[in-house]
This record gives structure tokens, sequence and C-alpha cells, in this order.
């Protein structure tokens, strides 16, 4: 099938423009779990859905030191979720004061750190500079 440069063009654009997501929470029965590299636990019985929460999510151009986000990239592989899904945990925790990670991922992000040559760790918040 032959397609016009304007109707690729217009496929590629509004792939890029954003994705509705439905996303369930859920109440599990936790008597069969399955445990994950990184400690935590996951449900793997019946779960009732309690609620949908419908989010849209959109592409976005955001620019970060190259170092941060292989270890970023790297720690959203070892937990076998997209670098989005760990990039919104992270900060909705942040927002609420907590700590996204448990004491093994700490202890992962050390090793991804180290594997990734990211040098610098909070204490170069707001002091980065570009050449």
């Amino acid at each position: 099938m032959n397609r016009s440069s304007d109707e690729v063009a217009q496929f590629v654009l509004s792939w890029y423009i954003g994705n509705m997501v439905n996303i369930r929470a859920t109440k599990v029965n936790w008597t069969v779990i399955s445990h994950r590299p990184d400690g935590l636990s996951l449900p793997l019985g019946e779960a009732e859905s309690e609620k949908r929460m419908k989010v849209e999510r959109v592409q976005t151009g955001v620019r970060i030191e190259k170092h941060l986000l292989k270890v970023l990239k790297g720690l959203a592989e070892y937990l076998d979720m997209s670098l989005g899904d760990l990039l919104e945990g992270i900060v909705l925790h942040a927002f609420e004061g907590k700590s996204p990670f448990e004491a093994n991922t700490l202890e992962k992000i050390e090793q991804l750190k180290a594997v990734y040559g990211m040098e610098f760790g909070s204490e170069a918040s707001h002091q980065m500079i570009e050449d």
C-alpha cells in the first residue's frame, strides 16, 4: 500500500501527541505473591477493581544529564517498568515527602551509578551547567 508523505507525516505526528491510559487501583488478595529483584511483592491472586483513574500521558522533551538518565533507564529495566512509570513514582513519592526506594533498591542505584559513571549526588542539584 502506497501512502503519500502527508499521510505518513500525519500518522507520525499523532503518535507523539499523547496517550490515554486507564489505570486501575485494585484491592488484592495478598495470599499469593511474586518477589521481584527489587524486593517488592506483587499480588498474583484475583483482584477486585475499586476505582479507575483515567490519565492522559503526553510525550515530553525534557533535557536531563546523560549519566543520570543512564542510571534511571538501568533502574527502570531492573525494576521491569518503563522510564515514565519510574519517574512518575519518584515524583509522586517526593511530592508527599516519602522515599520511593527500599534499601536494596538504593544499593542497586549505587551499583548503576558506578557502572554508568555518575559521580555526583543531590549536592549537584541546581548546580549543573552545560558546555
